[in-house]
């Protein structure tokens, strides 16, 4: 005990010599080397010496309080120029390299831009990636669906107040531009836009998700959108991926059965944007006061625009098209331009020079943004007087140019011309003697829109499987294949086609797939890979139960002949002497779009696994036919 009671008195000198040792600094340790505080200091700014730009990146404030995350690339010395705007989910920051010269650090698409001098704005929309806010997936406009005092539109519009009364270098005039989700928000913009917005270009933008574009097709549910709502949805930056067990997304799918069964297989139900997909399979009220085909045109603003998609889009075919119609249609054409090129999704902003096995004359999106896009920005942006757009500009992929329109479609004045399906598959334009053709569509051996084995994640398929060779298809007993005689003369389409089915099944519900194909020959000295091609110029889907109104599903009466009445994606084309036109006619293209049950359920996103039931479909050929927009 005496020896612990002299060791705890000891204790207080010792640590008293310990703190007075560590006070005093050791032989040759300076000041500058003693550890004082964090070594992180939370803030820097790169001098970036021998940089031609200055790049800010800044919060601007909207008019609830909420801050944007803006990324803002300025070049050296810049005195008077236009602004470029982008608004994006797709974080901001991520546009922008790290590069010393302005054209390597913007987006390669907006190149022209940079070289002809003008600052770049990317902006994160709210509560994606840097901004505050928020999230909600393309929020509808203020209103039943949208009850706050803030929407995409007045964000763009508090974004370019902001812009033109801060960037002392502008000349106060703003361009926007942006692909697919935003091209949506270049849409949105426009329903009231700031008076500094002079000119915008929507490029194949999401207009009606339900329609035609990302979502859904004619009813049919697009169910590589899951991915995607998983992604957006779940974090504000790049959220969770659907932790696949197998490498075969046709495989995936068709073992989950339904969509539904699939998403909440992988916890979808905590998603509120899923929640209201699901809840939503008809074209309800929900979509119908979001479409922004008709908001737009209800709402027309003076900013001359340029609606500009491709021709083979694998994700938004739909809405650039038919926003242009439908402002054109209520007396708006003047300001209103449209350009269908021959490309993929938002390829407008890549290289161009091909479409997979088709080759062009020379870089299509390059060629087009320098002579034609730039300079339609130049004219309202920097005064620089350039000719008129045409009313359209349609890229004829058949003889490799670009036709321009004072008026289209070409053929809207005149009849269509039914393209009639005939016995012995045989496809014309006589009408032919009435008859029969019938094939077992069966949901557990679905048609795939690409051969197996499919990954939704392969780049490289999934934006050219609107140009696959549909010859594996023409083999199945699955799909009927009608087709012309080879052609001795050229027949030229110019406007959409329309699908007029008559045909009677043994279920309750069933999808349509119509394609329409250019067969080429089969020797083709000109490109050898492609004797033989069956190239889709036109193809979409149809849920049987929306034959009477999209609004209104009702099951189909078994055994019935029904009519099925839809329109197809737009043509600028020419099927060529020595080719043929083929028809190909299917129930299913999985696993992009669901399986229809063939059996009339309620909601066929929780379809059950016994809903599924083979059904026999019987076309009646002799009046069933494609209506095509001829010209001579």
């Amino acid at each position: 005990m005496r020896r612990a009671i002299l060791f705890a008195l000891s204790l207080p000198l010792f640590f008293a010599a310990s703190a007075d040792a560590a006070s005093k600094p050791s032989a040759g340790v300076t000041p500058d080397m003693v550890q004082a505080g964090s070594d992180i200091t939370g803030k820097f700014t790169a001098p970036h010496p021998g940089y031609d730009y200055d790049k800010k990146v800044v919060m601007v404030p909207m008019r609830d309080g909420v801050k944007l995350n803006t990324v803002i690339l300025i070049p050296k010395g810049a005195k008077g120029l236009p602004i470029l705007l982008e608004r994006t989910p797709y974080n901001a920051r991520s546009f922008v390299d790290d590069k010393p010269h302005m054209r390597d650090a913007a987006r390669g698409g907006q190149r022209e831009w940079v070289d002809d001098g003008y600052i770049i704005v990317y902006q994160d929309i709210r509560g994606k990636n840097g901004s505050q806010g928020g999230f909600v997936m393309t929020r509808p406009p203020m209103g039943p669906l949208n009850p706050s005092k803030t929407d995409d539109t007045t964000d763009a519009y508090d974004t370019i107040a902001w812009l033109v009364k801060n960037l002392a270098a502008s000349n106060g005039r703003v361009g926007m531009i942006g692909s697919s989700y935003d091209g949506w928000a270049v849409a949105m913009a426009l329903l009231d836009p700031h008076p500094a917005l002079k000119v915008a270009v929507p490029e194949s933008p999401m207009i009606d998700g339900w329609m035609g574009d990302d979502w859904f097709h004619n009813g049919a549910f697009r169910q590589n959108s899951l991915e995607y709502y998983l992604g957006q949805t779940t974090k504000p930056g790049r959220g969770e991926a659907i932790p696949r067990d197998g490498a075969d997304d046709y495989q995936n799918y068709l073992e989950a059965g339904s969509a539904g069964a699939y998403a909440e297989m992988y916890g979808f139900k905590q998603l509120p944007w899923w929640n209201r997909v699901a809840g939503h399979p008809a074209y309800d009220a929900f979509w119908q006061l979001q479409a922004l085909d008709k908001l737009v045109a209800a709402h027309p603003s003076n900013v001359p625009t340029l609606w500009l998609q491709g021709l083979w889009d694998q994700e938004d075919m739909y809405g650039a098209i038919t926003t242009w119609e439908a402002l054109k249609a209520a007396g708006h054409g003047a300001n209103n331009h449209l350009v269908m090129g021959p490309w993929f999704h938002s390829q407008i902003g890549r290289t161009a020079d091909s479409l997979g096995p088709l080759k062009w004359n020379g870089d299509t999106a390059a060629d087009f943004r320098k002579n034609v896009l730039l300079p339609f920005f130049n004219t309202y942006l920097k005064d620089r007087a350039t000719a008129p757009l045409p009313d359209a500009m349609i890229y004829n992929a058949s003889e490799k140019r670009w036709d321009n329109f004072t008026d289209w479609p070409v053929a809207a004045k005149q009849a269509l011309k039914p393209l009639y399906l005939s016995g012995g598959f045989g496809l014309g334009f006589a009408k032919p003697a009435a008859g029969e053709d019938s094939y077992i569509s069966d949901p557990a051996k679905p048609v795939p829109f690409l051969a197996p084995p499919v990954d939704f994640s392969d780049h490289k398929r999934w934006t050219t499987w609107l140009v696959e060779d549909q010859r594996a298809a023409a083999t199945r007993p699955d799909v009927l294949v009608y087709q012309t005689p080879v052609l001795t003369e050229a027949v030229r389409v110019q406007g959409a086609p329309i699908a007029d089915l008559l045909l009677k099944t043994t279920g309750s519900d069933a999808d349509f797939v119509v394609k329409i194909i250019d067969v080429y020959p089969p020797s083709y000295a000109e490109q050898p890979d492609l004797a033989g091609y069956q190239l889709p110029v036109s193809l979409d889907i149809f849920r049987g139960r929306y034959r009477h109104g999209f609004d209104k599903p009702e099951a189909i009466p078994a055994g019935e002949v029904q009519e099925y009445k839809f329109r197809l994606p737009t043509m600028n084309y020419v099927f060529k002497p020595g080719h043929r036109i083929m028809v190909q006619i299917q129930s299913s293209l999985f696993p992009l779009y669901d399986r229809n049950p063939q059996t009339f359920v309620p909601n066929i996103f929780f379809a059950k696994p016994s809903d599924f039931q083979k059904a026999t479909m019987t076309v009646e050929y002799g009046v069933s036919a494609v209506l095509l927009p001829v010209v001579k």
